[in-house]
This record gives structure tokens, C-alpha cells and sequence, in this order.
């Protein structure tokens, strides 16, 4: 799991506001330490740091932007995402590309489409997707997919003709691929036509 820089300032900005948190660098020993602080409800500043590792790509940049995480993991942001599963997908051979070096590498983009979390801030769901929306990649059970589904095949119950019962399923896309919702929409169906 990742996220970049740019998602703990949107967070930091969002819960303190912009102008009640602020970050510094400095070398200590040769490496890059990020300071971040944030205002305390009594205008005090109260500051945590980490250190960061260079990238592959922009050196100085991977560093600074990696401090700038490592610091805000202190102040819990992102520390969930150490709870996620390895999460594998496989690819298919039209899915891989020529790299600028002559090796393969992937050329589908996968992302998260859900996560939620459990009472300690563990991942507890986890939905991957592809570029074209198609799920590749699910871990634990969603108590929101859940819920969904008991509206749903409630619904479907309700339903007084095959068209309604088209409705509630279209209405519902992410769980198109579920059992008990297709097992709901067959059976209702049955029952329509010995009615």
C-alpha cells in the first residue's frame, strides 16, 4: 500500500487547517530528518520527526518526501496501511510493456476502490481495482458491502415484477458478482412467473 506526500497534506490541512501545522528539514549526521509540528489548542507547537531514504528516480526528492511521511506516520497518519495484506495480483501477457530499459513492466494501474478498518485501525477490507474499474484484488469482508446487500436482496423480495428486480440489481454494481444477490434476483423471478 501506498500514498504520497501530497495526501498528508490534504489530511493535515483538513483535521488542523493549514495554518495550524507546519514542516522543516535538516541533515543530522548526513541523512534528512523532516520535523513536523503541529499548534497545539494552546498555541504551543509540538513537533515530531523521522528520517528519510533516497528514491530510485530524484534523490534529494524521494528523501524529503519520504521524511515528510515517515514524520507524519509519528503523528498516526497512514499508520494503518502497515496492517495491509501483500496484496498480489497476477497479470496477463497483454497487461505487461517494454520498459524505457528493455525489461517488462506492468502497464494496468491498480487501485484502491475500498478499504475500511477494525477498532484497533487495522485494515479489515481491502478492494483493489484495475484502470478499467474491474476488481482484481479483495481481502476480509466489507460491513458496508454487507449492509448493502441486506437492503438489496431486501429489494429484490419486494419486487413485483422481473423489471424491478432488474432495477435493484443495476442499482447495486458492486455487488453484481455476489451469489446470494443473483441466488435473490433467481428466485424472486421464479416466484413472479408461478404467480
Amino acid at each position: 500500500m501506498y500514498k504520497n506526500a501530497r495526501v498528508d497534506m490534504a489530511l493535515l490541512d483538513e483535521v488542523v487547517g493549514p495554518e495550524n501545522w507546519q514542516r522543516s528539514h535538516e541533515v543530522i549526521n548526513g541523512n534528512l530528518f523532516c520535523k513536523v509540528s503541529v499548534r497545539s489548542e494552546n498555541g504551543e507547537w509540538v513537533s515530531k520527526q523521522d528520517v528519510g531514504t533516497e528514491s530510485n528516480t530524484e534523490k534529494e526528492k524521494g528523501q524529503a518526501s519520504d521524511a515528510f511521511k515517515r514524520a507524519c506516520v509519528n503523528w498516526g497518519i497512514g499508520r494503518e496501511l502497515y496492517t495491509c495484506p501483500f496484496v498480489w495480483v497476477n497479470l496477463k501477457a497483454e497487461e505487461w510493456k517494454a520498459g524505457y530499459n528493455g525489461k517488462q513492466q506492468p502497464k494496468t494501474r491498480f487501485y484502491v476502490s475500498a478499504i475500511e478498518y477494525d477498532d484497533q485501525r487495522r485494515v479489515s477490507y481491502l478492494c483493489v481495482v484495475d484502470d478499467k474499474g474491474v476488481q482484481r484484488y479483495t481481502f476480509g469482508s466489507s460491513k458496508a458491502l454487507d449492509v448493502e446487500l441486506k437492503k438489496a436482496i431486501e429489494a429484490v423480495k419486494k419486487a413485483k415484477t422481473r423489471e424491478e428486480i432488474v432495477q435493484v440489481y443495476n442499482a447495486h454494481k458492486s455487488l453484481h458478482s455476489n451469489p446470494a444477490l443473483i441466488d435473490a434476483c433467481t428466485e424472486r423471478t421464479k416466484e413472479l412467473k408461478v404467480a
